[in-house]
């Protein structure tokens, strides 16, 4: 599929204070170009493949990372299986130097079976790797994961984390969805999933108007870059991403790092939960649910408690880590009573 996308703005000379206090408060993706061009894994990578295969090697420590592998007609689209129950491809844990092994192997062929090395954490399979190629706009208790494949397709998904995706080797297109154009990007199973997230059921490159007519306003509202050696991207929250390597080699660092405090539980859990509890209520109770959510959940009307005097706001107010752990034990409390009648 040929088609122009809104170009992602991009920014040069990027310092922690710029990123800190003009890129990450807009909470919109941004290209960095030439962010970490001064790594010594870009240059290598920039050089050639076997450049930078021969560099991660000096650093491997025999470490196992997640390798994926598909047949060549699957044109490195990694998905799910025509009937929805399996995948297209396979998984399983080889040791770091296998991979690139592979990798390696097939740079030469003209219609190679698709490898894909997925998030391997660079502080198990290779420290060193990280303690040589740093990145001071994150800190530094944030654990980078390398990526590396050939000519692979990622499946159009989500993360609930802020990333910083770094590319070191070949080139990648990125393509962005903001997260408000989810009901145009036919979500597929929330629960089985290919990496964790879900993904969206609409091909980016083959869509299918007539099965996902929605799409069609999604893709009005991409954005999109390509990436090379030494270039970086931030991708807020949320913010769906397809992405697209275009050469035999590819290999991408990322940073994944979410500012909310962990006490606050799982957004999932939370979901869950609404979907147990509202969704299938009569539609104008789900109506009335909608409004006090956007009330005292989403804040639309501005501080709903404003009101009262603090201590009278009681879980509506400002919250302690005890009144959130008291507030946890109340809800297990209420789930063991919905599941056992009691």
């Amino acid at each position: 599929m040929t088609r122009e996308f809104q170009k992602i703005p991009e920014w040069s000379g990027v310092t922690f204070e710029i990123f800190r206090d003009e890129i990450y408060p807009r909470s919109k993706p941004a290209v960095l170009r030439g962010l970490v061009q001064d790594w010594s894994a870009a240059r290598e990578g920039s050089k050639s493949p076997r450049a930078f295969c021969d560099y991660v090697r000096k650093f491997d420590r025999g470490g196992q990372v997640n390798m994926l592998t598909a047949p060549p007609d699957l044109q490195g689209r990694f998905f799910y299986s025509d009937d929805l129950r399996g995948y297209n491809f396979e998984r399983r844990k080889v040791e770091f130097a296998t991979a690139v092994a592979q990798l390696l192997a097939q740079i030469d062929d003209e219609n190679p079976s698709a490898v894909y090395v997925e998030s391997a954490p660079i502080t198990e399979c290779m420290p060193d790797f990280a303690r040589a190629n740093v990145l001071d706009l994150v800190d530094p208790g944030v654990v980078p994961r390398i990526w590396m494949g050939n000519r692979i397709r990622t499946q159009t998904h989500y993360d609930l984390s802020d990333n910083i995706a770094c590319v070191v080797a070949g080139r990648r297109r990125f393509t962005l969805f903001p997260p408000d154009q989810i009901a145009n990007l036919y979500m597929g199973p929330l629960e089985f999933t290919i990496s964790g997230a879900p993904v969206s059921m609409a091909s980016l490159e083959e869509p299918d108007f007539a099965r996902h007519p929605r799409f069609s306003m999604a893709l009005d509202a991409a954005q999109a870059a390509e990436l090379g050696p030494g270039d970086a991207i931030f991708i807020p929250y949320f913010w769906w991403h397809h992405v697209r390597s275009l050469e035999p080699f590819n290999a991408l660092v990322n940073y994944w790092w979410n500012d909310a405090p962990r006490s606050m539980g799982s957004l999932y859990d939370c979901l869950l939960h609404g979907v147990l509890a509202i969704r299938d209520l009569p539609a104008d109770q789900r109506t009335a649910w909608r409004s006090v959510f956007d009330y005292l959940v989403f804040k639309t009307s501005g501080e709903p408690m404003a009101h009262l005097p603090p201590h009278a706001r009681g879980a509506l107010g400002p919250m302690t880590l005890e009144q959130r752990e008291h507030m946890k034990k109340v809800l297990l409390h209420s789930l063991e009573r919905t599941v056992t009648g009691r």
